[in-house]
């Protein structure tokens, strides 16, 4: 009797570490950088850099957005439910970065407009990215 008490216990215990394991952050880093071939591109909590990133969040969850870019960038949304921006959706400046957070589930597509290089002389070779995020919130 004893082990048909225990053995769901177990179960359960393990399908609450599992499901916990498997539940997506609060939080992702993802920085802007510039880079010589098509100019900018964007990284999640320091993986590669790439045009088009995807991320996925939990309800409530953040990012901070953060520009080391030689141009500026404006963060738009796309499409989604209304993402809320805690500062300004304008990284003006190299090291300028933002918050936002994601008060409900579902997808959320945002892209940035580049503005004009802070340095003059800057090359790039091939035509510049456009950069896309899919952010994914359960």
């Amino acid at each position: 009797m004893k082990t048909f008490t225990i053995l769901p216990a177990v179960a359960v215990a393990g399908a609450l570490a599992a499901s916990t394991a498997a539940a997506p952050p609060t939080q992702h880093h993802v920085t802007i950088r510039h880079q010589v071939q098509h100019c900018h591109a964007w990284s999640v909590d320091g993986g590669p850099f790439a045009a088009h990133v995807d991320v996925s969040l939990r309800t409530g969850g953040a990012l901070t957005l953060t520009n080391n870019d030689v141009m500026p960038h404006r963060v738009i949304e796309r499409s989604g439910p209304h993402a809320v921006f805690h500062g300004s959706a304008s990284l003006s400046h190299m090291g300028a970065s933002t918050k936002v957070t994601f008060p409900r589930a579902g997808v959320y597509r945002f892209t940035t407009k580049a503005g004009e290089d802070y340095m003059k002389g800057v090359k790039t070779v091939g035509e510049d990215n456009v950069l896309t995020m899919k952010v994914v919130v359960h």
